[in-house]
């Protein structure tokens, strides 16, 4: 009997030019079996993304919670000093690499069991693969916590509160419980689902439409631009639910606002302008661009090493 992975073909075999896989077997990779690389990979890319990426990340929250232009978020982050400008680096690191490659790993994982279920039912393939990946963005949710320590984190607000990723962790859950931790969770939610979905797939499409690349470095560029293009429009179609989930996160104890209402909220401040709304959403195209260029090209690269 043909194993899973010889039933049905393994969905980043899309993602190569001509549907041509272009992984190789090795040690690695006999060890952490045919599913489990995607997780290292994945988890790899967003460590290495977060490390590169994290202080254009910071000057745009402020933008985000404060609705200001990006010199006077860069002034802020000037006068809070340069040993406050990684404050709060634990969290998405933590966060991201484990997001990230649970978006990888479950989306495989989910993609592989759905297909075989699927299979003969007629149930056209990409239906499958995008339920896959709007579960895999779901589950990414449950570490809500991590991106709402962040927040507190890179608040200036909050600084004389919290001190580091541990205090401010057991401050939330010793003085508020467990359900502070996940504050702004949907529209974290309302996020993740419908963006996964777009990522994978749109991401074979994109890269069948670039230029044939013929060396590892080819490989490299073609992978970085096919993420990071599709990551910045994402990004630009998703921001005003990050602008809701900032806002949301940054407060402390009081009840739970419905999304909606603190949408209408900012929207109010924001001289019931749409276009502010979007503020800051300039430098969230260019750090997306850049952020998941580097998540993607890094995936794809060591899948090929390993």
């Amino acid at each position: 009997m043909d194993s899973p992975s010889a039933q049905t073909p393994p969905p980043q075999a899309s993602l190569s030019k001509g549907g041509h896989p272009l992984l190789s077997s090795g040690p690695l990779s006999a060890t952490l079996g045919p599913q489990g690389k995607h997780y290292v990979c994945g988890s790899v890319a967003a460590f290495t993304n977060i490390l590169v990426t994290f202080p254009i990340q910071k000057v745009l929250f402020r933008q985000q919670l404060h609705g200001v232009v990006a010199i006077e978020a860069v002034r802020q982050l000037q006068r809070d000093g340069l040993r406050n400008l990684y404050r709060g680096l634990l969290p998405p690191l933590l966060q991201k690499s484990t997001t990230v490659a649970i978006m990888f790993g479950l989306y495989e994982d989910f993609s592989r069991v759905l297909l075989q279920r699927a299979d003969g039912s007629g149930v056209p393939e990409l239906i499958t693969r995008s339920f896959a990946a709007a579960l895999a963005g779901t589950a990414e949710a449950f570490l809500t916590p991590f991106e709402r320590v962040q927040t507190l984190l890179q608040d200036h607000r909050h600084h004389g509160r919290f001190n580091n990723t541990a205090h401010t962790f057991r401050t939330l859950l010793t003085e508020y419980g467990v359900r502070e931790c996940y504050r702004g969770l949907v529209p974290i939610v309302l996020r993740n689902g419908p963006s996964n979905v777009l990522f994978f797939g749109l991401r074979g499409p994109i890269k069948d439409h670039l230029p044939e690349a013929t060396s590892r470095a080819g490989h490299l560029v073609v992978d970085f631009v096919c993420g990071g293009v599709l990551g910045a429009a994402l990004g630009i179609m998703f921001f005003p639910l990050n602008v809701v989930k900032s806002r949301a996160q940054a407060q402390v104890g009081g009840a739970f606002q419905p999304c909606r209402q603190v949408l209408l909220t900012v929207w109010r401040e924001r001289g019931r302008s749409v276009a502010m709304l979007f503020r800051g959403a300039h430098l969230n195209y260019h750090r997306s661009l850049l952020s998941w260029g580097i998540i993607n090209a890094t995936y794809e690269l060591l899948l090929k090493l390993m």
